[in-house]
């Protein structure tokens, strides 16, 4: 009885954790998993155009590929407020400019997903051509990151 007993309440420990997650923390977790993904299909397309690594058209193609579709994802909804580093220091670089400025800020998302449309596209004709469409992507990260990102946590 006792055992069925523990195994009740954790099975129901388990059902409500979920309600007492916080919200924010969980934002912000799911925005930089997002960014994390940018990341990872970036840097391997920059290695590629500064001649660190060959130039590989297929998996040049393929990262492309996943930054259009990235590029696609309605990431506004893991920008609540209150998740700000103003609000959890030490959590996110996320600076209060972008709730003052919403507006901006999703314009410049917007010509992130602008610039990533048609990257796959672009990036087949070898070093030179992923280099130049690469570029006009790295401006829209640069862009957003100068008035919406700390540089630290």
């Amino acid at each position: 009885m006792r055992r069925l007993l523990t195994l009740a309440v954790l099975a129901h420990c388990a059902v409500l954790a979920p309600a007492f997650a916080d919200p924010i923390e969980d934002a912000i977790k799911a925005r930089q998993g997002y960014f994390t993904l940018l990341g990872a299909n970036i840097g391997p397309l920059a290695a590629m155009a500064k001649g660190e690594i060959e130039y590989d058209a297929e998996a040049a193609a393929t990262h492309a590929g996943n930054l259009e579709t990235l590029g696609g994802y309605m990431a506004a909804p893991h920008f609540p407020k209150g998740s700000s580093n103003a609000d959890k220091p030490g959590d996110t670089r996320a600076q209060p400019a972008i709730w003052s400025d919403f507006s901006g800020f999703t314009a410049r998302y917007g010509d992130y997903k602008a610039a990533v449309a048609d990257l796959p596209a672009k990036v087949s004709g070898g070093r030179a051509e992923l280099g130049a469409a690469l570029g006009a992507v790295g401006a829209t990260c640069k862009a957003c990151h100068d008035d919406y990102r700390a540089k630290d946590f």
